[in-house]
């Protein structure tokens, strides 16, 4: 088949996905792109914009479309071509409008949520990242629905659950090192956007607390940062200045994988997680996890309870102590990192696109026998 992919924000996880895909898929595809900056301006433009580029392209054939949550699927389907809008259609949600955190707002601007209902009732098939980003989705979207004043909406709502399925993103290639983790001083990986919804200010308190403690560890710190960075990073970064072994991003991905494949402990603080890619690509390298028992982590992890702590600073450094200090618990913690290191190997790209070239694959021929 040819699939014709229209992604409005190829960058970071998106772009990691489609093009995680595509080298493994049987299908061939052809890609409308745009830049991963101005995103509410891509949400806004990009049905338009996406509409007019295939226009142009009037003889080429293609068998579905497949289009992420940033796209106003329902706009673009309004727009296109007849024979490109009859196409069957599955958008992926990486992430949602309603649950998304948006701290610049005393009030959410609801017509980004709206765009993202209506992409739901355009499609043909919707995959969610995670479980958990499906249930929030959907309970959030029913909320918003009750906010109208009328004709509300509730049983297309109840349509559109039926057709979504959860489908996890794809992980790269990675060659674990196989090693022995070094729980008397262990190296802790920090890695995540700079930004408050990563709760920063927690995990900083709990590396304070512990040095303070004189609990031995070495820390890096990478992800990517931005001009609005939280002043924590400045103040941690002196007071922990002599623990530190990288700061900052990590520009080459090879890098940033060498990185983990030498460092023993893998933490996040988030507040907010769709699905936790990072952590995933840790846990193949050999980091043992150490996750809030919140969000989509519960599920990445299948609920184990030694990679999980309660959430709080004050649970983060308990559960670091114990981890440092209790040979039981880290026997128990290893055993369960191994476990679910076999249940991510299926999600690397060489396993998992042949399974959703499937999928896409039955949306096509379910559509078009009807």
């Amino acid at each position: 088949m040819n699939i014709l992919a229209l992604e409005p924000y190829y960058g970071g996880s998106h772009r990691a996905f489609l093009d995680g895909w595509i080298a493994q898929s049987r299908h061939a595809w052809t890609c409308l792109t745009l830049p991963a900056h101005h995103w509410k301006w891509r949400m806004r433009h990009a049905a338009i914009t996406f509409a007019d580029e295939i226009a142009q392209r009037p003889d080429t054939h293609f068998d579905a479309i497949f289009c992420t949550d940033m796209l106003n699927l329902a706009a673009f389907r309004g727009l296109a071509p007849q024979p490109i809008a009859s196409l069957p259609a599955i958008v992926y949600f990486h992430e949602n409008q309603l649950t998304y955190p948006d701290d610049t707002r005393t009030q959410r601007d609801f017509h980004y949520a709206f765009d993202n209902f209506q992409t739901l009732l355009a499609a043909d098939q919707a995959w969610f990242n995670s479980a958990y980003h499906r249930t929030e989705f959907f309970t959030q979207c029913r909320a918003f629905l009750k906010k109208f004043p009328d004709y509300t909406l509730d049983a297309h709502l109840d349509r559109a659950h039926e057709k979504t399925i959860v489908a996890a993103p794809g992980l790269p290639e990675i060659t674990p090192n196989q090693r022995d983790h070094n729980f008397a001083c262990p190296h802790i990986v920090w890695a995540a956007r700079w930004e408050k919804d990563k709760n920063p200010e927690g995990f900083f308190a709990a590396m304070i607390e512990l040095k303070q403690q004189g609990q031995p560890f070495r820390l890096s710190v990478v992800g990517e940062s931005f001009r609005d960075t939280p002043p924590i990073f400045e103040h941690a970064r002196e007071l922990l200045a002599d623990r530190i072994d990288q700061w900052g991003f990590l520009a080459s991905h090879d890098d940033y994988l060498q990185l983990l494949r030498t460092s023993d402990l893998f933490v996040s603080t988030a507040v907010h997680e769709f699905f936790g890619i990072s952590a995933a690509e840790a846990i193949l390298a050999g980091a043992m996890p150490i996750l809030p028992n919140r969000l989509a982590y519960p599920e990445l992890v299948d609920g184990q309870p030694n990679l999980l702590y309660d959430g709080t600073t004050a649970g983060l450094i308990a559960h670091l102590r114990k981890l440092c200090e209790d040979e039981a618990f880290q026997a128990a913690a290893t055993g369960q990192l191994s476990l679910v290191t076999q249940k991510l190997d299926a999600l690397r790209w060489s396993q998992l696109a042949p399974v959703y070239d499937e999928h896409l694959q039955r949306v096509v021929d379910r559509t078009t026998a009807r």
